[in-house]
């Protein structure tokens, strides 16, 4: 496992990935977000320049996100697709390997069936295109329990779920993004967990929640840095990643307003420590 930043995550704003790449090495991560589409405008120069900064750093790349937006109507889904196959040769040819985003719990239109249809149709598009870029693909399932009934349907939220519609889109490159957050609040076990395979996961998020909040009243706008409080197991949870062999990047997001109020440097020190605290749970 290597411990990532992704700066949007923790309330961090750059403008360039050589500013992303500065501050991953500053403050002791392993891997850092790639920037696809900066990435996709750069010349080859400028890609090998990227590449060696990051060789030198020792670093490597965690996953990217998901450029696209699949969630609206056809029309957005259709364009930002096709610009798709551009930045995922951009990332691979950087040497990124891995490409996530979430799925929304829940749907103002579409019932259940209907909304895991689309999701199936689309992302198998999406799929498709990043296997032929040699792209793994993560997919985030949401489990807060606010959002699950945030709007009229609710839709997929646990492990199982995400599971099925990852058979269901067949690529065959498609995983799961993993969170403690979403793990715990959708009542998901060590067992789940060691189930899978290293295959299974394409990317890994810490967070740790509120001490004397419910389960089912957590705000998912309202999280804690990774072992912060010790809601969250997150040696049991880490302890299962490395029974399956879990390799690829781990990082907050923690939607912290505390955390979001200080200084890039600042809050890149205080994840890079809750992250390090973390990893030391591992026995």
């Amino acid at each position: 496992m290597t411990i990532a930043l992704t700066p949007g995550s923790i309330g961090v704003t750059i403008k360039t990935q050589k500013e992303s790449i500065d501050l991953a090495h500053r403050h002791k991560f392993e891997s850092v977000e790639p920037r696809g589409e900066e990435l996709a405008s750069m010349s080859r120069e400028q890609l090998a320049d990227v590449m060696a900064d990051l060789k030198s750093k020792r670093l490597v790349w965690a996953s990217a996100g998901l450029p696209i937006d699949f969630r609206k109507d056809d029309r957005t889904f259709g364009d930002g697709l096709a610009k798709l196959p551009r930045i995922a040769a951009a990332v691979r040819a950087a040497g990124g390997t891995r490409m996530s985003t979430w799925l929304s719990p829940s749907h103002d239109q579409l019932t259940y069936r209907a909304n895991f249809q689309q999701h199936a149709t689309r992302l198998r598009e999406v799929g498709r295109i990043l296997k032929d870029n040699g792209l793994r693909f993560g997919l985030e399932y949401v489990g807060t329990q606010l959002l699950l009934v945030g709007k009229r349907y609710p839709f997929l939220h646990t492990m199982a779920e995400a599971r099925e519609l990852i058979a269901e889109i067949g690529t065959g490159n498609v995983g799961l993004v993993l969170d403690t957050w979403h793990w715990w609040t959708a009542g998901d076990t060590a067992a789940d967990l060691l189930a899978l395979k290293n295959e299974d996961v394409v990317s890994v998020d810490l967070n740790d929640a509120p001490k004397g909040v419910a389960k089912e009243q957590q705000k998912d706008n309202e999280r804690e840095l990774p072992a912060a409080t010790g809601v969250i197991d997150v040696a049991t949870f880490l302890g299962a990643l490395v029974k399956i062999g879990y390799d690829g990047p781990v990082r907050p997001e923690p939607f912290n307003k505390a955390l979001n109020a200080l200084d890039n440097d600042a809050a890149c020190a205080a994840a890079s420590a809750a992250l390090h605290k973390a990893m030391a749970t591992i026995t």
